[in-house]
């Protein structure tokens, strides 16, 4: 029976010191591949712990991919293969709030034909609302916004003020190309506390939004790589690689994330990937599977990563899944975040993390750009992370949101039965999927909604591979949804499938 020690867990809750001392014991081979852990009641017992303590310890292990489960037999070690990488690298620092919780053929003709086929994903779409010309509706599934009650303005107003009384002469300092440093150290901070990732403030460069931070990734690897994206995934991504004239090829994912064998297959030479949260399909990308992504990296001195790390602070149950640029040891991975969804999607200011080698060509060859980020937006922001606010808004947030989340759950197992659908992924962020059982087509879906007022999408809608789309499957996103509106739309959702 494992046995751990308690006393010495520091600031530690129980839940994340018995999950620190099982991945330390997974990593250190004491507990081997295949191994069955305990099971939550007799462990919480042989410990003297509740089992809401041990299970949430298995949960947050099952979600990092250190352990897996078998339906009625319990838990199992899962085999971690990492060839050349350490599994000691990964740091256990990052901090926890109380309150958390068809292969793709790889000759020049065939990749010339993809990129070129991404003009027709304008058209795919238009069969399909476009959400941002669509008029108010009584609910809205689909987008990123923010309510308005949601984001600090007394707070944010005072720090306005406080900087433009006492940074007037930052204030009218040109900023560096990569941003005034206090934004940047303030990020560095924010990112080892929070994320366990360890980055010089030299290392990070903030940009209006990410979209603009793409177009410089670009310009820094080249335009003459190939760059891979998620199938299903964020089709913009695509749009955006398209618009700067670069292939870009669309790799299927497993029940692990980025299908290894297929990426093995391509010539992608930079893949960007969402492994803490994808998008729409909300999977989290296992160590395993990580280490396997570090090592494809490895193999060529044209690959890298660039780690979109999604959503990453609303993981409403357990502790943060840490990211893939916190166990690359060969400066392969460019970290990506952005402030739009954690504040609202109108404060444009997003960063990258560059490998050192990397930072070095940008200060070479691209640090004559001038920073997009006003030093107004720069500073207040760096105060508004520096004096904790940031944190707590946070912690606020993913409150509010898991009460939306329960709220809305709540409302379909009441309204819904539960042999017609089928709920997917609710604990990985700001969304959720929702199986549907019924005859009609995703767009005859999507468009029914609409005459009940409601914005949704479906899981289809994300393929660019449409062979391989998973149909009647809704994404429902509620990060702007108001909860006094939730029964009824819920209400008038179904409606549509009775």
């Amino acid at each position: 029976m494992l046995t751990y020690s308690f006393d010495d867990r520091g600031d530690n809750t129980l839940y994340e010191h018995l999950y620190k001392q099982i991945k330390n014991d997974i990593k250190n081979k004491e507990l081997k591949p295949g191994e069955k852990l305990p099971s939550k009641r007799a462990l919480a017992k042989h410990l003297d712990i509740s089992t809401i303590t041990v299970e949430n310890a298995y949960n947050q292990l099952a979600a990092e991919g250190y352990i897996y489960s078998v339906p009625r037999s319990g838990f199992y070690v899962s085999e971690i293969q990492v060839d050349d990488f350490d599994l000691n690298i990964i740091d256990d620092t990052i901090s926890l709030n109380a309150n958390d919780q068809a292969p793709l053929t790889t000759n020049e003709q065939e990749l010339n034909s993809q990129s070129s086929n991404l003009s027709n994903i304008s058209d795919k779409y238009k069969e399909y609302i476009d959400i941002e010309k669509r008029p108010d509706y009584f609910i809205d599934l689909a987008s990123n916004s923010t309510l308005i009650d949601n984001f600090p303005f007394s707070i944010w107003s005072k720090l306005m003020r406080e900087t433009m009384s006492n940074n007037k002469e930052e204030l009218m300092t040109k900023s560096p190309s990569i941003g005034v440093y206090r934004l940047r150290a303030a990020i560095a901070k924010y990112l080892y506390e929070f994320r366990g990732m360890k980055v010089e403030p030299n290392q990070i460069v903030v940009g209006a939004g990410t979209e603009y931070l793409y177009g410089i990734i670009i310009k820094l690897l080249g335009h003459e790589r190939v760059y891979g994206v998620e199938d299903p995934g964020y089709q913009k991504l695509s749009r955006i690689y398209q618009a700067n004239k670069v292939k870009c090829v669309h790799i299927p994912l497993d029940s692990e994330g980025i299908d290894i064998s297929y990426l093995e297959e391509s010539e992608v030479d930079v893949l960007h990937i969402t492994p803490s949260h994808h998008f729409p399909t909300g999977i989290v990308t296992p160590i395993t599977r990580r280490f396997e992504l570090l090592s494809w990296a490895s193999k060529s001195r044209k690959r890298y990563i660039l780690e979109d790390d999604y959503d990453s602070e609303f993981r409403l149950i357990g502790k943060p899944i840490p990211s893939l640029q916190s166990i690359d040891t060969s400066e392969k991975v460019i970290y990506m975040n952005t402030f739009s969804k954690s504040l609202t999607s109108t404060i444009r200011i997003s960063y990258m993390v560059l490998p050192k080698s990397l930072m070095e060509k940008y200060n070479k060859e691209l640090s004559f750009y001038s920073c997009t980020v006003s030093n107004f937006e720069q500073y207040t922001l760096a105060k508004f992370i520096e004096e904790g606010f940031f944190e707590k808004h946070i912690n606020r947030m993913r409150t509010y949101y898991k009460n939306i989340r329960n709220a809305i759950l709540t409302s379909i197992r009441h309204k819904v039965s539960m042999n017609r659908v089928r709920i997917m992924e609710e604990n990985s962020g700001l969304h959720f999927l929702l199986e549907v059982d019924t005859s009609l087509s995703d767009k005859e879906i999507v468009e029914l909604a609409r005459e009940q007022g409601i914005n949704i999408s479906c899981l289809s809608q994300y393929y660019y591979d449409e062979t391989h789309a998973k149909k009647h499957t809704l994404v429902i996103n509620y990060s702007g949804l108001e909860e006094d509106k939730i029964d009824e739309g819920v209400e008038r959702l179904f409606k549509i499938f009775r």
